[in-house]
């Protein structure tokens, strides 16, 4: 039986780490963003509810 490899092409480390970059500043602009959008819809009931 013959193992057969991967077609596909390795990925550089510094391809790798641009990837992981562009990823977590992603993951961190759509937290800071749903943090942001919580606080304001509680500041906004906090003022209309009351």
């Amino acid at each position: 039986m013959a193992t057969s490899t991967p077609s596909s092409p390795t990925i550089g480390e510094k391809d790798f780490l641009a990837d992981r970059q562009r990823f977590w500043t992603g993951f961190t602009r759509f937290t800071v963003i749903a943090a942001s959008g919580i606080a304001i819809l509680l500041i906004l009931m906090a003022i209309f509810l009351v």
